[in-house]
């Protein structure tokens, strides 16, 4: 399972890598969303560093939106899912694959985001040891969530709509236990670094049951889609 996984996740970060969507359309498209909350919260400085959590990961969110598309989108042009399917890959090891991918697409974008958050928003990046294991967790999160969704969609018209409507009501506990972590280690007036990791811990939940969910069901999911 694990060998299937490393296989996958390989391909899917180099498909990355050398298509470069990411970094030319993904990211710019992250940033450009901070700068437009910036720009309608600009007047009133105290409430835009008040909401800094939470508009940091509703555009992480967003990102991961087009992440999983992209994920998708790029096996549907060549018959790549087909190719999966006979390839005799563990379907456990090519949900893992898939997850590392775009895990690690969302970690490169939160690393470019807390620079984002600390030029625009002026925020003060401290409590490293608790904002690094917050971007972590909800990275494998949204990943698996992203990647069970994502299939689950991918044979449907439509699917472009339809991702978002089943995938952001079901990460609704990524948003509510990243923003408070991070309101906790960014120093907001409600929550302290205790409270903080408690919050930490929903999202390692959260993470542990997508990733068995996806594991066990992502194999029937491959098959229908």
């Amino acid at each position: 399972m694990f060998r299937d996984a490393a296989l996958v996740a390989g391909k899917d970060l180099r498909i990355e890598l050398r298509s470069r969507v990411g970094l030319n359309q993904v990211a710019p498209f992250a940033l450009l969303v901070l700068v437009l909350f910036a720009f309608a919260l600009d007047p009133d400085r105290g409430v835009l560093r008040r909401a800094t959590p939470g508009l940091f990961w509703i555009t992480v969110m967003l990102a991961t939106l087009l992440a999983v598309q992209r994920s998708f989108a790029a096996e549907s042009a060549d018959g790549t899912r087909d190719q999966l399917r006979l390839s005799g890959l563990d379907p456990a090891g090519i949900f893992l694959g898939k997850l590392v991918g775009i895990a690690t697409e969302l970690l490169a974008l939160e690393v470019l985001l807390l620079g984002g958050v600390a030029i625009l928003y002026s925020a003060h990046l401290r409590e490293l040891q608790l904002l690094l294991p917050t971007c972590i967790a909800a990275a494998v999160g949204l990943g698996a969530a992203g990647t069970l969704y994502g299939a689950l969609v991918a044979g449907v018209r439509g699917r472009e709509t339809l991702l978002p409507l089943l995938l952001l009501p079901i990460v609704a506990p990524v948003l509510i236990g990243a923003t408070s972590a991070f309101e906790a280690a960014l120093g907001g007036a409600d929550l302290t670094v205790a409270q903080g990791w408690r919050w930490l811990g929903l999202l390692i939940v959260f993470a542990l049951v997508y990733v068995g969910a996806g594991i066990l069901a992502f194999g029937s999911l491959l098959e229908e889609s």
